[in-house]
Parts: structure tokens; C-alpha cells; sequence
């Protein structure tokens, strides 16, 4: 048992204990998930301090060293664990395999500390919850172990599995601890989510039936012994890989994956299948509407422009510590899905569609902005801030920029780390009131100056203010949509207006909650019951501000560890994206 399985599975063991503990010991449910978290945050350190990153390489199975990139060689991936969990001989049809196979390369380190940041600070907002002890930390524990199974699976249908495991805990979560309209949040939630899915099922099926395990197909056709020297078993997969082309591979001896990196060599595609290149769904290109299927199913989760209507309803209606795990990780599975599977997998949909994804990245953007103009409720505004900025990550993956890609994924760990913060800073209103409307509040700077520093904080880091994280990533963000071939200078010239529109509500929400005469809705009451932040709230609010400062002054902390893997990936899409469009077109002409 690896390192990653610790960080996994370690939530989960506190899950296990809170259910079999009583009721009564419902004193211990709080520090057994706090336990559990502060055990994943030591291990994502530990992650974190032998990961290699940039020039360092790493020590591939054959003895050479190499640059460890992952994305789609299982010899540059690092922490591998991998293991035969499920094998079905199904006669005519091959062999199914699925691997319990988890891995981290320079596109999933970041988000796995993201997780683990999160779901510490989410522990601690947590303390005040009072309602069914036993059944909150458990399924609190579960999601994080759900989250975390997300960024570490290499296995598709490991990947799905804990991909819907993540979607009940956060339905109840929702669902049992919610605001007055709950019911209708969480149900939205869960059926935008499940539409997702289903997406992401039809394809992962497909895809099962259109790639094979090269390796063990080797050995199923007997060209190979088990445990066979790392040559011999490379030769092997050459001649399995030539003898499929040529549709001279019997089916029987075929062991269909579910192994991504499988899925990404168009050398493993069974000539014929559904998604072999040149296969088509009603005369149009299969992979290519699978990739949209994927994006699409990833997009909802963004969440991108259309499908964003179910954010602000679980945002308004989640108990604080929920919001700040939707806020902080659970959009980015969005973003992870789609540069690790949609562009991984299908390359040339990532070339192809790169206008319409630039164009609703744009659109989420300044439609996200426009509508946080409008909001009176503070914690609806941060979620609309949430869907306009998630659409740099749109725009930046579509200018297929090494540097807008980078950007991407640096956006996504600085937006978890902010929009964190600023959830958990409306909660503290919200616990002393239980009211977020705007208009209701005036002075606050007066009345609670250490807040208001923490507000201010999280306010001109999410704006993009230099010597904060935001800027940065939005920054870089414009650059490669300036450089991009692919989109046109237009989306990053009107992407800009963005900047001012963000500027312009969270210096308006400053202007009317904090600053002038100290007035309240609720009089002296609320005057009396809005004390100053306390220790618990700052233990939470600290780390998250001092991350924002810190990668704001020292991006490359973060930059580095991704840089490499973003910049392979890159590449690896724009070549293989034109070199599979070509194809397709070459076969449309014959």
C-alpha cells in the first residue's frame, strides 16, 4: 500500500470509525475528522517533498532516466500503484481487465494538495455544526476520500467509481444540512451532475470496447511469458500492436482496458471499433463526438455557461464548510477532466473545437461577471464569481498555449484556494445573523476591523490585485490567448473586460458593506451578536491567505511542479490532434 492509497483511503478509515462509534461519543466525531484531514495533509507533504518536477528525472523500469511528464507514458508517472483488481474472460468478446492503478504526474500534484488544504480548513468551519453529528463527518470523510480517488485514478472505470461515490455525499450534505430550499438544491445538483455522468459512461463503455491492453494481450496470445524481461515484453506489445493493425489478432485473446493511458495510443484501437480513428455515429466523426460527450459532461462541472444554473442554488443553500468544498475542489474535477481525459484521449477534438471552447470560456466569463453586478446576496455573488472565473480555465486550455494551459491549472488551485476563503468569510457573517443580503450591513470595517483585513484579502486576490495569486494565473491566461493560433485576439481583448467588471463588484460590495456609519438591519442585536473573528475562523482563514500571498509573490512554487507535465501535454495535443484529423480526412477522401 503506496503513499496514494494513504492519502485516499485514509479519510475513509475515519469515515469507518465515526459509524461505529455511538451517538453518545459524538464529542470524538469532530477530532477523528480533523485527524484524518491533518494525516492527508501530512502525506500530501510527503507527496510534495519527493515529487519530482522541472529538470529532475526520474528512473524509468529499463534503468534509463528520464523527464518525469506522466500525461501519457506510464514510465514518467510517479507514486505508481498498480494492481489486477477485476478480470472476466467474456468468451468471444476478450477479456475485461480493470486495474486498481493510481499514479500523480505534474497535472494532478497540485489539485491533491488543493484537496487536502480544503478539506482541513472545511474540518475546522465545520466545528459549529450541531445536527446528526455521526452522519455529517461521514459523509463528510467520504466525499474527500471520493475527491482525492479522482485526482489519482489512471484507471477509467476507477476514475467513474469514485467520480459518482463523490456525487451522494455531497447530495446529503446538501440535501440534510442545507438552507430553507435544500431539497430543490440538492436534487438539481444531483440530476445536472448524473446527466454528467451518463455522458462519461457511454463513452468510457466505448472506449472499453476499442482499446486493449497491449501487455496482456501479449500474454493471453502467448507471444510472451509473464514476468518476461522488460525488452521481451516490449517487443511483444510491437508485434501485438502490428498484428491488430493488420486485424490479424483473434478477438478471443484480446483483453480490453480501461487503463487511460491505454486509451491514449491509437495503437491499441481495435481497427473497426467505435472509436477507432475513421469511426463514425451518423456520418459524423465518433471521436470527436465523444470528446464534446466528455466536455460537456466535464463542462456541467466547470460549471460553464449554460449548465451553471444548479451552482448558485447549492452555493446559496450548502452549510459553510459544504460550500467551501464545492467552491474549492469539487468545480475543479471539471477542469481536471478535461485536460487529463477529453484532450488526453481524443487530441484532435481538443484542436478542433478549441473556437467553441475558447468562445464559452469567454461567454462564463463576462456573463458571470455582469450578473454578480446584480446580486444583493453576498454568498450568490461569490458563486457567480466562481462561473466567471472558471472561464479563464476554458480560455486558457483553448488557446492550446503552453503558457495558457499552465495558466489553466494555476487558475483552478488559485481559485480553490480564494473562492475558499471568501465562503468561509460570508459564513462568518452568517453564523452571528443568518443573514447575507448586502444592504443589510454598513461599517463593518468600524465595527469588525480584522474581518474586514481577511475580506479585503480574499476580495483583491480573487480581482487579480499584483502581489496576489489571481493576477498571475489571469494574466498568464491573456497572454497565451494572445500568442494562441487557434483563437483569435478578439476572446482575449474582450476577455480583459472582465478585469474591470470584477473590480467594479467587489469594490461596490466594499463600498456598501464595510465602509460609512456602522448601521445594521437587525439594530443592537446584531450590533451585539457580530463579534470580531475568532481563533477557530482565523486557524481556518490563515493558511488559504497566506498561500494566495505567497504563490503571488513566488508563482514558480506552483508553476513549477506543473510546468513540465502542461507543457509535454501541450504538445502532445496539438501533434497528435492534427495528425488524427489529417487522418480522418485522408480516409473521408478515399
Amino acid at each position: 500500500m503506496g503513499i496514494l492509497s494513504f492519502i485516499i483511503f485514509t479519510p475513509l478509515a475515519g469515515a469507518l470509525l465515526v459509524l461505529i462509534l455511538s451517538s453518545a461519543q459524538s464529542k470524538y466525531f469532530k477530532i477523528i475528522a480533523l485527524v484524518a484531514t491533518i494525516l492527508q495533509m501530512i502525506f500530501g507533504i510527503m507527496l510534495f517533498s519527493d515529487f519530482k518536477y522541472g529538470t529532475q528525472l526520474l528512473k524509468t523500469p529499463d534503468g534509463t532516466e528520464t523527464v518525469a511528464y506522466g500525461i501519457n507514458n506510464p514510465d514518467t508517472f510517479q507514486f505508481v500503484e498498480k494492481g489486477d483488481w477485476i478480470s472476466i474472460n467474456l468468451g468471444n468478446y476478450g477479456i475485461l481487465d480493470i486495474d486498481y492503478y493510481l499514479a500523480v504526474d505534474g497535472l494532478s500534484i497540485t489539485m491533491i494538495l488543493l484537496s487536502a488544504l480544503v478539506f482541513f480548513v472545511s474540518v475546522i468551519a465545520s466545528w459549529k455544526i450541531e445536527k446528526n453529528l455521526k452522519g455529517y463527518f461521514a459523509l463528510f470523510l467520504l466525499l474527500d476520500m471520493a475527491v482525492v480517488g479522482v485526482f489519482c485514478a489512471l484507471d477509467f472505470f476507477l476514475f467513474f467509481m469514485f467520480w459518482e461515490i463523490m456525487l451522494l455525499p455531497m447530495y446529503f450534505l446538501i440535501g440534510i444540512w442545507g438552507g430553507p430550499r435544500r431539497e430543490y438544491a440538492s436534487i438539481k445538483f444531483f440530476l445536472y451532475t448524473l446527466v454528467g455522468s451518463v455522458f462519461m459512461l457511454l463513452v468510457m463503455v466505448g472506449l472499453y470496447f476499442s482499446v486493449i491492453d497491449p501487455a496482456l494481450t501479449a500474454i493471453q496470445a502467448g507471444l510472451v511469458q509473464p514476468g518476461a524481461d522488460i525488452n521481451a515484453m516490449k517487443a511483444a506489445v510491437l508485434e501485438v500492436q502490428k498484428l491488430l493493425a493488420e486485424g490479424k489478432l483473434s478477438p478471443a485473446v484480446q483483453v480490453h482496458s480501461f487503463n487511460m493511458l491505454h486509451m491514449m495510443n491509437t495503437s491499441n484501437l481495435v481497427p473497426g471499433s467505435i472509436f477507432a480513428v475513421g469511426g463514425e455515429i451518423f456520418g459524423y466523426s465518433a471521436r470527436l463526438i465523444a470528446f464534446m460527450a466528455l466536455f460537456l459532461g466535464f463542462a456541467i462541472k466547470v460549471p460553464m455557461v449554460p449548465f451553471h444554473t444548479w451552482l448558485p442554488d447549492a452555493h446559496v443553500e450548502a452549510p459553510t464548510p459544504i460550500s467551501v468544498i464545492l467552491a474549492g475542489v469539487l468545480l475543479k474535477l471539471g477542469g481536471y477532466g478535461m485536460m487529463r481525459i477529453c484532450y488526453g484521449i481524443f487530441p484532435e477534438g481538443g484542436v478542433y473545437f478549441c473556437y467553441f471552447i475558447g468562445l464559452m470560456g469567454l461567454i462564463s466569463m463576462v456573463y458571470g461577471a455582469f450578473v454578480c453586478l446584480a446580486q444583493t446576496d453576498l454568498k450568490k455573488l461569490i458563486a457567480y464569481s466562481s462561473v466567471s472565473h472558471m472561464g479563464y480555465v476554458l480560455l486558457g486550455m483553448a488557446s492550446l498555449e503552453t503558457v495558457g494551459m499552465n495558466a489553466a491549472m494555476f487558475q483552478m488551485f488559485n481559485h480553490g484556494t480564494i473562492s475558499a476563503m471568501l465562503f468561509l468569510l460570508v459564513g462568518v457573517i452568517y453564523d452571528r445573523t443568518h443573514d447575507r443580503q448586502i444592504p443589510n450591513y454598513r461599517g463593518l470595517a468600524t465595527h469588525m476591523p480584522q474581518y474586514t483585513a481577511m475580506v479585503m484579502i480574499a476580495f483583491f486576490a480573487s480581482l487579480g490585485l499584483p502581489g496576489f495569486s489571481g493576477f498571475v494565473s489571469e494574466a498568464f491566461t491573456f497572454v497565451g490567448a494572445f500568442n494562441s493560433t487557434y483563437i483569435p485576439k478578439w476572446m482575449a481583448m474582450v476577455g480583459t473586460i472582465t478585469i474591470l467588471l470584477t473590480a467594479a463588484y467587489y469594490l461596490w460590495t466594499l463600498q456598501r458593506m464595510f465602509f460609512g456609519e456602522v448601521w445594521f438591519k437587525g439594530g443592537d442585536h446584531w450590533r451585539h451578536e457580530l463579534s470580531e473573528i475568532n481563533r477557530r475562523e482565523l486557524t481556518a482563514l490563515i493558511p488559504l491567505a497566506a498561500v494566495t500571498v505567497f504563490l503571488g509573490i513566488f508563482p514558480s512554487a506552483c508553476l513549477d511542479l506543473m510546468s513540465t507535465s502542461i507543457g509535454y501535454m501541450t504538445q502532445a495535443t496539438i501533434e497528435n490532434g492534427h495528425k488524427l484529423l489529417e487522418q480522418v480526412s485522408q480516409m473521408a477522401v478515399k
